[in-house]
């Protein structure tokens, strides 16, 4: 007699089934779990995002159109896992003490709390260039808007919703208005530059010549490197496009259009 089993259809159908009852069973499974755990607060219990919106009411109105604001809900039991107290933390010795600041954590001050979820953010600080955030001379809120209206940009994320805006409050030289000003600050500091860490100096995103070759570079039948109508091929061995002399003005210029100085 022919086993059943052997015919593919009933073969798909056990196989089908088998992975229909582990998806089910680690989807109920795992429905309440947290991603990251929240700030633990010794001997503090959740309230719920309600407890939080009676005294920062204008935080808790902008809050929406934050994308920290996808994981808000209303529910008491999940106050830990979505809303104010997964970043703050458990609030109830907070509003008990009248807000006292000890009985709650303040993400803006120690970046822990965001580096439980921004896991790659976290390891791009541990590289040779950075911005000083672990040796506590910088904060996330100093660049990120983590409730609100800043926090929307036409790539979506957290940060950078007026492109070199969020820059210029400490590089003021660097994005000040130029007559003849470099095209890439159009597209925002990023485009060059890593904001947390890099392993090239300055935080580049690539470094010598290969970070301006990204934009200004053509090559020519017989070889070489042309930018503009000008074979470079020679000039690139002298270093960098601003090391060696040339396009030091590498932000912009009021006096040549080609960045010489």
């Amino acid at each position: 007699m022919r086993s059943v089993w052997r015919h593919p259809d009933a073969w798909a159908l056990l196989t089908g089934s088998a992975a229909a009852t582990v998806f089910l069973l680690s989807s109920c499974s795992s429905f309440d779990g947290t991603v990251a755990a929240p700030p633990h607060i010794e001997g503090a219990t959740f309230v719920g995002n309600q407890t939080c919106a009676d005294c920062h009411t204008n935080l808790t109105r902008i809050f929406p159109t934050s994308a920290h604001g996808r994981y808000h809900r209303d529910d008491l039991r999940m106050a830990g896992s979505t809303g104010c107290e997964s970043c703050h933390g458990p609030g109830s010795k907070h509003v008990a003490a009248a807000g006292a600041r000890q009985f709650i954590v303040n993400p803006g001050k120690d970046p822990a709390a965001c580096f439980a979820c921004h896991l790659e953010v976290h390891a791009e600080f541990d590289l040779p260039q950075r911005h000083p955030v672990l040796e506590g001379r910088m904060n996330c809120v100093e660049c990120h808007d983590p409730h609100g209206p800043d926090i929307l940009k036409p790539a979506g994320g957290l940060a950078m919703a007026r492109l070199n805006e969020s820059c210029a409050g400490c590089h003021r030289d660097q994005t000040r208005p130029f007559v003849f000003e470099h095209e890439a600050m159009r597209e925002g500091c990023v485009s060059c530059h890593q904001p947390h860490g890099s392993i090239n100096a300055k935080l580049l995103v690539q470094r010598d010549a290969n970070l301006c070759l990204k934009c200004h570079a053509q090559m020519p039948q017989g070889g070489g490197v042309l930018i503009g109508k000008v074979d470079h091929s020679q000039l690139l061995r002298l270093g960098s496009c601003w090391s060696a002399g040339c396009h030091t003005a590498v932000h912009g210029s009021n006096i040549n259009p080609k960045m010489l100085y």
